[in-house]
């Protein structure tokens, strides 16, 4: 039996884009620990404070969480320009990945608010 958050099309979308986070830093040059962690972490975190949230049962627990989700998402955007920015990710790809970015937040907006 699936929880329910698994069928939101955000919690999807939002594991989609932590497992790409993951293949393309698998792939940075030594001496980018720092840049790899750190975005690593921000995009799981997407994911598991969506999940948490869920999990909780009062209104303001769950938007908390959906807040703190969405904080992550926006915590990834001058991760991935330092990435852009080292020639670690190319322009095109930076963009795509902002683009899934942007999709989430206003998905995640819309929990916020509902």
């Amino acid at each position: 039996m699936p929880f329910l958050f698994e069928n939101l099309e955000v919690y999807k979308k939002a594991l989609a884009f932590n497992e790409e986070i993951g293949n393309i830093t698998e792939s940075f040059k030594k001496g980018n620990y720092y840049l790899v962690d750190q975005l690593n972490r921000a995009s799981l975190s997407i994911s598991t404070n969506l999940a948490e949230g869920n999990g909780r049962y009062h209104k303001a627990d769950r938007k908390n969480f959906f807040r703190i989700s969405r904080g992550s998402a926006f915590e990834c955007i001058p991760i991935l320009e330092l990435c852009k920015r080292k020639g670690l990710i190319r322009e095109d790809q930076a963009g795509v990945l902002k683009e899934n970015l942007d999709e989430i937040c206003k998905m995640l907006s819309g929990l916020i608010n509902y």
